[in-house]
């Protein structure tokens, strides 16, 4: 879109490859923000590289092998079965220190396998997001942690969801604006949506131009975050928070920090 073009190996001119990184990179970093705790990583199951992990917890003189093998069984049944998962058999580290370096990960579940598991045909599994611990039949393994996974998933984003409307305020005037501004509100306000121009080679609306220049300061500046497109209605008679003009639609703001 700049035309930039380079000399190539034949000496004639030709166009670059671009591409740009802001919305993986990004949104890497807010599910980090997000649903991370003090442990590390808590990652979403339909995006963790490893959604489930199985340990062997072997006591003093219980069967090692043994459990080293229910433990490999296990994961080759879950990967036959659809799911990411791998299994710890590292024999220089201690089970606790397992759990920690996998919780740290972000992996979204935690199946461990000891001699009592392996005398009841059982496995114990915890859950990343919230700790929970349920004993589960052989058995039924895969359909239980396939519904867990679900579980999992659903509550990350009811959570986030639920972080992220608390930081929403719908606004309609300037002033109210302003205020939600200082409170480090993400806002929905009614804007007029004019046409662009062309400003430091970014189409910006001179309504916009007028938001940023008005909002400038330590904290930085406020910018059109997006337009939703599930659009709350819009009375008829409303202005634009900044404008004064009729408005088109709702869009959200914030700051540019």
């Amino acid at each position: 879109m700049f035309e930039i073009n380079f000399e190539n190996e034949k000496g004639e001119k030709s166009m670059v490859w671009q591409n740009s990184w802001a919305y993986t990179t990004r949104t890497i970093g807010v599910m980090v923000m997000v649903h991370g705790d003090d442990k590390g990583l808590v990652l979403p199951p339909r995006v963790a590289a490893v959604q489930v992990v199985v340990i062997p917890v072997p006591y003093k003189d219980a069967d090692t092998d043994a459990i080293f093998n229910a433990c490999s069984s296990t994961v080759q049944m879950l990967c036959e079965a659809g799911f990411r998962a791998e299994v710890d058999l590292r024999d220089n580290y201690s089970p606790g220190w397992k759990y920690s370096h996998w919780e740290m990960k972000g992996v979204p579940l935690r199946i461990e396998i000891g001699p009592k598991d392996l005398a009841n045909n059982q496995v114990r599994v915890v859950r990343r997001d919230n700790g929970a611990k349920t004993d589960i039949p052989t058995g039924t393994l895969v359909d239980q942690v396939k519904e867990i996974l679900t579980s999992i998933q659903e509550c990350l984003f009811n959570a986030a969801k639920q972080k992220r409307d608390a930081c929403v305020k719908v606004v309609n005037t300037w002033d109210e604006f302003a205020s939600a501004l200082n409170e480090k509100k993400m806002i929905l306000a009614p804007w007029c949506d004019e046409e662009p121009v062309l400003f430091m080679f970014i189409d910006l609306q001179e309504v916009e131009k007028d938001v940023k220049t008005r909002t400038k300061g330590e904290l930085g500046a406020a910018k059109s975050l997006c337009i939703p497109f599930d659009q709350p209605r819009l009375p008829e008679g409303t202005l634009c928070f900044a404008s004064g003009k009729p408005a088109k639609k709702w869009a959200y703001w914030g700051r540019s920090y």
